[in-house]
């Protein structure tokens, strides 16, 4: 799976930090949510196209306005 985009929500301590994710390997889409970093809990959903990932990936970042979106 390839990361088409990356949030992170600006907090460096391991139990603050969260990250979303949308990836897709060209066919299918997911969109991945970790807390606490690389070592850190992280729960994937998988969904049918690339809007409905968008979607989702915005309901887990909320509207916190720390979030920022990282290169890729």
């Amino acid at each position: 799976m390839i990361v088409e985009q990356h949030w992170w929500n600006g907090d460096r301590t391991a139990r603050g930090r969260r990250d979303v994710y949308i990836r897709t390997d060209g066919q299918r889409w997911e969109v991945q949510a970790q807390i606490g970093g690389e070592s850190g809990r992280s729960r994937v959903q998988e969904c049918p196209s690339r809007a409905a990932a968008a979607i989702l990936a915005g309901a887990w970042r909320g509207n916190h306005p720390a979030w920022r979106e990282l290169p890729q």
